[in-house]
């Protein structure tokens, strides 16, 4: 009986043995073979208040680095700020561990200032706002004339020739949005731009995350007869779609237009009531920024704007079948007319009224 369990003893040794022998990538071994470009680098993110899950700006800017983290050996740091009062210390905490640093919005200016100029020996990249030091990179955008393409789509789609803009906060960012998208309703439909001049038929909801405050405001505008409304307004704009969707089901005819990210995609349910939305590459930024560093092509101190003519903003690449290839067609004509200098699109509320596009066939 001893033998025979001492003989079962070192099967057993025998056969754990000749497994850990296994070859990694071989059947059995255990290992799966990574792909990934070998780098040390190590990166960091701190989102603005609508945090990770927005279906728009900040779930744009990790998309970036979930591409870059397909291509390198870096696993991204991700810190959601909840609050203002959380971003320096976001900031703070993500410089102790990481080589590059992005602040993601406007939002996140001071902050970013105050950690950069503290530590300069890091490399910190900000999304929507210029910091004046060495070691920051700041990325902008032209978020007027990508805009200017939605007012055009919405100008030409709204049966009831009224048409709607909500904000999150209605500052100088904000209002390029608003401006550029005016200025495009305005260049095909005139009229259905006056109550969007004169603000009647705009709404702020004073922050980016307040879903129900979207949904209230998209409800009043709805039911003033508005059927088209674009918004720019990150996690606020879920309850414009949500309204635009009630309706719909509801055997009303109305539109929603989306921002940032391609969110008939991020939102999928409500794909139907989205006619197309207004792409602000954010991840596109924050992969190129990523590359940047790993490469040793990071140029801290630098300015970077991103318009239609660098492919920074644009249409979506989800269209709704209702929007017809003629608008479609129209709107890239306008693009063309944008990019050649032709039209300069306006980047305030109040400089609309005096904006004269050229007539475009």
């Amino acid at each position: 009986m001893k033998k025979i369990l001492a003989l079962l003893v070192s099967v057993v040794l025998f056969a754990g043995l000749f497994a850990g022998c296994a070859k990694p990538n071989q059947p059995g071994g255990g290992a799966t073979t990574d792909n990934r470009k070998q780098t040390d680098k190590k990166i960091g993110l701190a989102t603005d208040e609508g945090g990770r899950g927005d279906k728009s700006f900040n779930d744009a800017a990790i998309a970036g680095l979930d591409k870059i983290s397909k291509e390198y050996t870096v696993t991204p740091q991700i810190l959601e700020s909840k609050a203002a009062d959380q971003y320096e210390p976001n900031l703070k905490a993500l410089t102790q561990s990481n080589d590059l640093v992005f602040g993601v919005g406007f939002k996140m200016h001071d902050a970013m200032d105050a950690v950069a100029k503290a530590n300069p020996n890091k490399k910190y990249a900000i999304i929507d706002s210029v910091v004046e030091q060495p070691n920051v990179m700041s990325i902008n955008f032209k978020e007027e004339e990508g805009s200017f393409l939605m007012g055009v789509i919405a100008g030409k789609m709204t049966k009831t020739n009224k048409i709607g803009f909500i904000g999150g906060v209605d500052m100088e960012l904000i209002q390029k949005f608003e401006a550029g998208f005016i200025a495009g309703v305005k260049a095909v439909n005139p009229a259905a731009a006056e109550d969007l001049i004169n603000r009647k038929n705009v709404r702020y909801a004073g922050n980016f995350i307040d879903v129900n405050k979207g949904y209230e405001l998209a409800k009043q505008l709805y039911n003033s007869g508005v059927d088209v409304i674009y918004h720019a307004a990150g996690g606020v704009g879920i309850g414009l779609f949500n309204a635009a969707k009630e309706l719909k089901n509801g055997g009303k005819t109305v539109w929603a237009i989306g921002v940032d990210s391609d969110q008939a995609l991020t939102v999928p349910d409500k794909a139907d009531i989205i006619l197309a939305s207004m792409m602000k590459r954010v991840d596109v930024a924050t992969y190129t920024a990523s590359k940047d560093l790993i490469e040793n092509n990071f140029q801290g101190g630098k300015v970077v704007v991103l318009g239609l003519k660098e492919d920074g903003v644009g249409i979506s690449n989800t269209i709704n079948p209702a929007v017809t290839k003629d608008v479609l067609d129209l709107a890239d004509k306008y693009k063309k007319a944008i990019v050649d200098g032709t039209i300069k699109v306006p980047t305030k509320p109040g400089d609309v009224k005096a904006f004269q596009a050229p007539e475009i066939k």
